[in-house]
């Protein structure tokens, strides 16, 4: 039996970026997000209180190849889930499959939960329990 579990949409993104301090304003000025959380000075999470903005600095390593169609910008899509039981079933139900699981599961400082798999095209997906994401 299939347990049962509810997505709430798709409404968490992670770009990598060449400056996290102009990003973060861009995006607090242009769609009045805000810092829910900022661990470091390389990674800032925003939110509007409905949608989850993560900006992660490019390396220094990377940041002289940085190029949108060398080094896709993308770092990974979110999809959040009502629970942590609900990101505890798919994770059952990505394994059972034989999906590819790039990182297991994990709670994590902030109090989120999530794992990581691949989609078809290599893509990664965060499959995500955010409880200061107020979701409708």
């Amino acid at each position: 039996m299939v347990e049962k579990r509810k997505t709430r949409g798709l409404r968490h993104l992670a770009l990598r970026v060449r400056n996290v301090q102009v990003s973060q304003r861009f995006y607090e000025r242009l769609f009045d997000m805000k810092v829910v959380w900022q661990p470091d000075p390389e990674n800032v999470y925003l939110s509007t209180g409905y949608d989850n903005l993560a900006l992660h600095q490019v390396s220094a390593e990377e940041l002289s190849q940085f190029n949108v169609s060398q080094v896709h910008p993308l770092d990974h899509l979110g999809f959040l889930m009502d629970s942590p039981e609900s990101v505890d079933a798919l994770f059952k139900e990505a394994t059972d499959q034989g999906l590819t699981v790039v990182k297991p599961l994990r709670q994590h400082r902030d109090g989120s939960y999530s794992f990581y798999l691949e989609d078809p095209d290599q893509n990664t997906i965060q499959v995500l329990f955010e409880p200061t994401v107020h979701l409708q």
